[in-house]
């Protein structure tokens, strides 16, 4: 059953709530995600993230809709100072509006489940990448796309005459921005486990945190590269100033979900790469044919 509105609207999620009576879990991803526009319009990124995560977490309470497993970062880390991150590191202050509201919505979520029964899990994302392997679901952003992969694709399919990397003067061994890439996939798998976790009761807390990620760090070069090696398509890129908002290196300490979800990180970045690739591929084969 596929709805469609905005969960800012108070009364429409009570009557989404009020038609289905038996739900069992929410998994709320729903909230704007581009680092650079919140820097630009922080005012959007709070009403938007805050605004729907309340609605839906009072309505959620007022239901008896227990379960709940939300969609967070590791913005909410900023520029640690120690590498890898743990769900236990201090969460230094946010470099973006965009990082804030995740963190905000933490401890939302944190307090709501200190006063009711809803039992929540924070999955914090590092940096989604990719495709379904069948190349029919796909990362396809509204208008010019900020994350790097997208950007690459497209620019490698011929819709960019070239990339920007955004900073090149990092404290890292190329002089890019280092993060931790994980299939979109193996994500995808994180929820399945966390709402299992929840619905058999196996959670030690009524508010648990697991970090998603590969445990490794790579480069915006690195990923030129991977991408340049399995394509074979040579990318034009530029170097650039930093970006407003860029953290400088973040990668994830995985081990509480390897062992309390009962989850890892299984696809390599080259499968991770491949599969965007392949999607970008499909959408423009799928648009010559429908012309």
């Amino acid at each position: 059953s596929f709805s469609e509105f905005n969960l800012c609207e108070e009364n429409l999620v009570e009557e989404y709530f009020s038609r289905h009576k038996y739900i069992d879990a929410i998994i709320h991803f729903a909230a704007k995600k581009s680092v650079g526009e919140s820097v630009k319009e922080p005012m959007l990124y709070y009403r938007n993230n805050l605004i729907s995560l309340m609605n839906l977490l009072d309505t959620a309470t007022k239901y008896h809709v227990n379960n709940f497993v939300f969609s967070s970062s590791c913005s909410v880390y900023g520029q640690p100072a120690i590498l890898p991150v743990r769900e236990d590191s201090p969460l230094l202050p946010a470099e973006s509006p965009y990082a804030n509201t995740k963190r905000i919505s933490e401890e939302i979520i944190r307090d709501i489940t200190k006063v009711s029964n809803v039992q929540a899990i924070l999955l914090r994302y590092f940096n989604p990448i990719g495709a379904h392997d069948s190349a029919l679901i796909g990362e396809l952003p509204i208008g010019k796309p900020n994350n790097l992969v997208p950007v690459i694709t497209q620019t490698a399919i011929g819709k960019n005459d070239h990339l920007f990397v955004w900073g090149s003067d990092y404290n890292t061994p190329d002089g890019t921005c280092i993060r931790d890439y994980i299939h979109v996939c193996d994500v995808a798998e994180a929820h399945v486990e966390a709402c299992k976790r929840l619905m058999n009761l196996k959670q030690e807390s009524s508010c648990e945190i697991f970090n998603l990620g590969t445990g490794k760090g790579n480069s915006v070069l690195e990923i030129i590269k991977t991408f340049e090696n399995i394509s074979g398509v040579k990318l034009p890129y530029k170097m650039a100033e930093r970006r407003p908002g860029d953290v400088e290196q973040v990668y994830a300490d995985a081990t509480s979900a390897n062992l309390k979800l009962g989850w890892q990180a299984k696809r390599t970045l080259e499968e991770s790469v491949l599969s965007a690739w392949r999607w970008e591929k499909s959408m423009a084969t799928a648009k010559t044919v429908n012309g």
